[in-house]
């Protein structure tokens, strides 16, 4: 595998030096800028070997080297081994970004490629800014993987399915409704959407053309009159079609996308230039005058309506019970010594695809036993998988994608003795997790301004996560869902009733111990007071919290109140649905500490 990487960056380079470029971008995305892509743009894996879902390559004449965030830093720095590619931890003050790098490396007069459908407007237009300092041009035309990549995996053909309204809450024709006031409002005759969520969501269609994501390959745009839909003719059963059309949506082929915005005649359009990539907006009509903004389906699909916040609920019960018995299974197995991080992955696939409405994972698990659990987006392997033994903590983060709504869940288990380090880890972790939980805010409220609430208790001990602390949840969609979210840097979006937010501090110690503790919450209204009205978070993930790493003298009274009647909630909530053995193992992992 090495040294077909040495092969493959070899290659490009022919190819570069062939078409005058000094060094070439590749990027993690698609041409609609996803998070998970489908396998015929992984195109970065490809080159590096490197299978994270976030990182960017950048190949020079002489030089390699790969960009990714703290949650791939272990796991990357493992799979360049011996490849000449460098690690670069992106985010870091001494890490430089990739325009600075680039910079220092390329001369006045050289040339950079990238593939303009895989870049954003905003990217491309700050990349030209910063390059043309040094007089080095941006070609966003080369696309050098239908050359070398011989064995590429075909464009996803399998076929759009309907979102029945019983699950959406919303008919595709009154979503359409709403968003059509929203862009008259904002005073735009045009919308264009790229990102695959907010068409699944507008259109009530799922599909599977990513892994874990039920999501379409398709383009949308929507004009004061006509709703156009750009997906490959293979992708349509009959009764999607005929379903389309019902909704009034005209159908048009997916490669005729850039063809259509040539002729729109549209007196302007709303485009999200951090959403769009650049050679889509090149080809949008110059007679049409582009307004950049953020698409109103975002906000809209962030708030649940009524019967998609039933659907969670009743998704999070189906999930707690398999969790619940995947857990009692988990206990008794590993003192028996037969398990590894891949065969508990397997047992917990087996527990969940036994409930009703089951669709798949929603993300790959997340199974690391000690030091693996450190790698925050950890994969077990049949080289990697350690074997479980009745001692230290397993990481385990996990989630469900049901037709009434996704999950995503933590849980970091002791499994047999642990050390005192271990211990108070663990604990500052709850902590930071409860103090988001518990936490009132008034309206008006971002995410980014309650972050620090689950980080104080480490910072004071001298200790952080790199990732954030919340990120929006899709509704039979995207695990990883915005534009709500929890982290550090700004987020400019307010946090609104009906909106599912991950809670989800952690601590990773290489070659030791990663721990992390997860739920998803909705925001509630609260109460109103003189001034003003206030909102809060409600717990909709049952399962129990383990509390055998949990040092009770760190706790505040506040704080095992907050657990027991957690606990109190899960059991009451599940217990009619589990076995006798079951409830008796439940009320015992959920007694009051």
């Amino acid at each position: 595998m090495k040294q077909n990487i040495a092969d493959r960056i070899a290659s490009l380079r022919v190819l570069l030096s062939e078409n005058k470029l000094s060094a070439f971008i590749i990027p993690s995305t698609d041409p609609h800028l996803s998070e998970y892509v489908a396998s015929h743009w992984k195109s970065r894996e490809w080159i590096s070997g490197f299978t994270g879902s976030a990182g960017t390559v950048v190949v020079t004449l002489n030089k390699a080297g790969l960009w990714t965030d703290s949650r791939y830093f272990l796991q990357a720095a493992d799979q360049l081994k011996n490849t000449e590619i460098d690690l670069f931890k992106d985010g870091l003050p001494t890490t430089p970004c990739i325009n600075e790098w680039l910079l220092s490396e390329l001369d006045d007069g050289d040339s950079l490629g990238i593939d303009g459908k895989m870049f954003s407007v905003s990217e491309v237009e700050e990349m030209k800014n910063a390059f043309s300092k040094k007089n080095v041009a941006v070609d966003s035309s080369f696309d050098p993987f239908e050359l070398l990549w011989s064995d590429r995996p075909a464009m996803p053909q399998d076929s759009a399915f309907i979102y029945e309204t019983k699950y959406a809450g919303v008919s595709c024709l009154d979503k359409i409704e709403q968003i059509r006031l929203k862009m008259e409002k904002e005073g735009v005759e045009s919308l264009m959407v790229s990102a695959l969520d907010e068409i699944a969501w507008t259109l009530n269609l799922r599909g599977r053309d990513v892994k874990c994501n039920p999501v379409v390959v398709s383009y949308l745009l929507i004009t004061k009159n006509e709703t156009l839909y750009f997906i490959s003719p293979e992708k349509l059963t009959k009764e999607v079609e005929g379903y389309l059309l019902s909704q009034n949506i005209i159908i048009r082929n997916y490669d005729e996308i850039n063809n259509a915005l040539s002729d729109l005649n549209s007196a302007n359009l709303l485009i999200n230039p951090s959403k769009t990539n650049f050679d889509v907006y090149s080809a949008v009509n110059p007679l049409c005058k582009i307004v950049r903004g953020n698409s109103p389906i975002a906000l809209l699909k962030a708030l649940r309506n009524e019967q998609e916040i039933a659907g969670v609920r009743a998704a999070m019960m189906r999930d707690g019970v398999a969790l619940v018995k995947f857990l009692r299974w988990l206990g008794l197995a590993v003192p028996k010594g037969n398990e590894t991080e891949l065969s508990v992955d397997a047992k917990l696939h087996e527990f969940r695809a036994a409930q009703d409405m089951y669709m798949g994972e929603s993300f790959d698990t997340i199974a690391g036993y000690k030091e693996h659990g450190a790698i925050v987006h950890y994969s077990a392997t049949p080289e990697s998988s350690s074997s479980l033994k009745p001692e230290g903590f397993l990481l385990l983060d996990s989630g469900a994608q049901y037709l009434d709504g996704t999950t995503d869940i933590t849980r970091t288990i002791a499994l047999g003795t642990l050390t005192e380090e271990e211990k108070i880890d663990y604990t500052l972790v709850l902590k930071g997790h409860i103090a988001i939980a518990a936490c009132k805010f008034p309206c008006g409220t971002r995410g980014t301004q309650i972050d620090v609430l689950a980080r104080v208790a480490l910072w004071q001990r001298g200790m952080n996560y790199l990732h954030g602390t919340g990120h929006g949840v899709g509704h039979f969609l995207s695990v990883h869902e915005g534009p709500q979210g929890i982290r550090m840097n700004e987020i400019p979006v307010l946090l609104l009733p009906g909106m599912i937010t991950s809670n989800e501090p952690g601590i990773y110690k290489g070659g030791r111990h990663g721990i992390r503790t997860e739920n998803l919450t909705l925001v509630r209204r609260d109460i109103e007071t003189e001034f003003g009205e206030f909102y809060r978070f409600e717990t909709v993930t049952l399962c129990p919290i383990c509390t055998e790493g949990i040092i009770k003298s760190l706790l505040s009274d506040a704080e095992i109140n907050w657990l027991n009647d957690y606990h109190q909630v899960v059991f009451d909530r599940l217990s009619p649905y589990l076995d006798t053995e079951e409830v008796s193992w439940l009320r015992e992992k959920t007694v009051a500490i």
